[in-house]
């Protein structure tokens, strides 16, 4: 519910918002073991941040940017280990 309420009332750029989807799209890797999710929500805020990069005010930049960083890594780590993964599995089925 906070991270919805994030969506209609910061920027895409705001730490905070940032913060909320880092964190979901961390909870839905690890916890609910659902990369699908995390990667797709991970990368909608990260796009929707660097569609709106100008916007952001200096005080926030340096906060709003390591949190983009954190974001393109983990969908940059995920995606490399779900395409191990199903190389692993496509080599099992042979």
């Amino acid at each position: 519910e906070a991270f919805e309420i994030s969506k209609t009332e910061m920027q895409p750029t705001h730490p905070i918002r940032l913060g909320l989807a880092l964190n979901f799209s961390v909870f839905y890797y690890d916890i609910l073991n659902s990369p699908e999710k995390a990667c797709s929500l991970a990368k909608a805020a990260f796009d929707e941040a660097i569609a709106e990069l100008d916007t952001l005010n200096e005080e926030s930049y340096k906060d709003s940017t390591l949190i983009m960083q954190l974001l393109r890594g983990n969908l940059t780590l995920w995606t490399s280990e779900n395409q191990g993964e199903e190389a692993d599995n496509v080599e099992g089925d042979n």
